[in-house]
């Protein structure tokens, strides 16, 4: 069965910018039966968003991301069963021991609903501004993806890297989920492939067109079935190709009826942004009645 997310990406302009209202949003959600909530993450912008790889920065550098990890516990209070989950948490800009204390809090908090989506970001001035090395990026991240599994099941514990070391290290609370599930948010690279199946549970493309996506989901789940583990628990969460009839109107129909190929193409889950579909919370009732249908795909 297909699992359907939001994201929550934009919807402060639903209450002129004010996100704290949105919580009680997703509590709708949640009710209501939707898998996964998703938010974005940067921790600073630099103006020189053209080096954005995915073609127009949609929004300007002054746009407000609100911390994720922090918003996500605020939407766990009012919450049940939805699953929590990132878009990703650019990782290396948090010393490793911090990222996954934060995470193992979030997963008690929520009594186990966290499905962390974690990448390396884009923007050499985000590094910058937060005192962290561009280069040598991805060892980093490497590393913070092995502490905090390690953290998270082991105690006392010692890890000795290029960028974390530490010998008889406790990290409490421990999540509550005995294998949190990491999702990772890189380019689809020959490296990036043994990346992901090597140390990540899923895959969140920015590739939409099912076409594209299907011969590298098959490499992905094939690397990890190489790697002697189950390939079909490798899940991955792709966003369907937004439609836009006469006049610039979104037309969630025609956009939901790409659905299928994504499935066909290896998807098990997909996202949709309820702020370019809704003009406000009094759409999105209906919005999460339409989109469960998906479900049965």
């Amino acid at each position: 069965m297909t699992q359907v997310a939001i994201g929550l990406f934009g919807m402060q302009g639903w209450f002129g910018g004010d996100f704290a209202p949105i919580p009680g949003i997703v509590a709708v959600a949640d009710k209501a039966g939707i898998d996964m909530v998703s938010i974005t993450d940067h921790v600073v912008m630099g103006e020189n968003t053209d080096a954005y790889p995915y073609g127009k920065f949609p929004v300007p550098s002054e746009y407000p991301w609100f911390e994720p990890l922090i918003a996500l516990a605020a939407i766990a209070s009012v919450t049940q069963r939805i699953r929590l989950a990132t878009s990703v948490v650019i990782a290396p800009l948090r010393p490793a021991v911090l990222l996954a204390k934060q995470i193992a809090t979030l997963d008690v908090m929520s009594r186990g609903r966290v499905s962390i989506g974690l990448g390396v970001g884009w923007q050499k001035e985000e590094y910058i501004a937060s005192g962290i090395p561009w280069e040598g990026r991805y060892g980093r991240f490497i590393e913070q993806l092995e502490v905090c599994k390690l953290l998270w099941r082991e105690a006392p514990a010692a890890y000795h890297g290029s960028t974390v070391d530490f010998e008889k290290i406790h990290a409490w609370p421990r999540p509550v989920q005995k294998e949190l599930p990491i999702f990772l948010g890189l380019a689809p690279s020959d490296r990036n492939i043994e990346r992901m199946a090597e140390h990540g549970d899923g895959w969140i493309p920015m590739e939409q067109d099912p076409v594209k996506l299907a011969p590298v989901i098959a490499r992905i789940r094939a690397a990890v079935a190489a790697r002697g583990r189950d390939p079909k628990k490798f899940r991955v969460r792709a966003v369907p190709r937004f439609v836009f009839g006469a006049g610039g109107a979104p037309d969630l129909e025609a956009t939901l009826a790409g659905v299928p190929a994504l499935i066909a193409a290896g998807a098990d889950m997909v996202e949709l942004f309820p702020a370019v579909f809704c003009r406000g919370p009094e759409d999105f009732p209906a919005f999460c009645a339409r989109l469960l249908k998906v479900k049965d795909l």
